[in-house]
């Protein structure tokens, strides 16, 4: 499991400055084959270029979603890692089978840590050494899930602002109630340096992160928030500044994910 937000570590080598968030929209029955894939065929050869695959899931609640986190250690670093990528040997001999299983896959949000020492620290963080090249997929179990939550900033609103805020008002809650973030991410307004691949472009986003060890340990922490006056004074200010409602993504990490290992 990564380290809680601002916890002391030996290295921050890992805490990628840009992170997309990729949603992927599947055919029916699909994600099963996309996971065996990804996970059995495609993290070495895209880490072999520089980026680092941080995190992919099972979204609990869309049962056709595929959820990866993929992080550069910048705008031009990211150029030229997916141009060595996508025009690599490893994309083309699985390309086809991967998009096979695909209806859409152009819901990416690019992020930067919300304030430094914000992204992630993966540095006590590896996969499972596993033999061949088809990796056993993660059982459905609802345990050890990650949650991102996703607030939708007005127009006007600083995302520096709310950050802040949540810096200073939410994350001493959230830890004293047992679930420090893992980490904390803006919109990165830079245009996009892989046009090849879209992005959501005109969004102002801010974004958190938390793992936990269960499904019933994070409906048991929202029980307590929901009853906590910090939380809710938190709340109240945060609606005024929100587009729309905040969305939240329940996901359970695959056998070769990063994050939430």
């Amino acid at each position: 499991m990564s380290l809680p937000l601002n916890a002391p570590s030996k290295s921050r080598l890992n805490a990628s400055p840009v992170v997309e968030l990729r949603q992927y929209t599947l055919k029916p029955g699909r994600r099963e084959t996309l996971i065996g894939i990804f996970d059995g065929h495609l993290i070495e050869g895209q880490e072999a270029g520089d980026m680092t695959i941080i995190g992919q899931f099972r979204d609990l609640d869309r049962p056709d979603m595929f959820v990866w986190l993929r992080g550069f250690d910048g705008m031009v670093a990211r150029k030229d890692a997916l141009t060595a990528f996508y025009d690599g040997p490893v994309w083309a001999a699985w390309r086809d089978a991967a998009n096979a299983t695909m209806i859409s896959s152009d819901d990416v949000l690019l992020l930067k840590p919300a304030w430094p020492g914000a992204g992630f620290d993966l540095s006590n963080s590896q996969r499972a050494a596993l033999p061949g090249h088809e990796k056993p997929s993660r059982d459905n179990r609802l345990s050890d899930i990650v949650v991102i939550r996703i607030h939708h900033l007005r127009p006007g609103v600083a995302e520096t602002e709310f950050a802040s805020r949540f810096e200073t008002d939410a994350v001493p809650t959230l830890a004293a109630l047992g679930a420090p973030p893992l980490a904390a991410f803006v919109t990165e307004h830079a245009e996009n340096s892989f046009p090849r691949l879209p992005v959501r472009s005109g969004e102002n986003v801010f974004i958190s992160v938390a793992a936990f060890d269960s499904a019933d340990a994070h409906a048991r922490h929202e029980a307590v928030l929901a009853n906590s006056p910090e939380w809710q004074a938190f709340e109240r200010e945060a609606q005024s500044c929100l587009a729309r409602s905040t969305e939240t993504l329940r996901l359970s990490p695959t056998s070769q994910s990063l994050l939430g290992r």
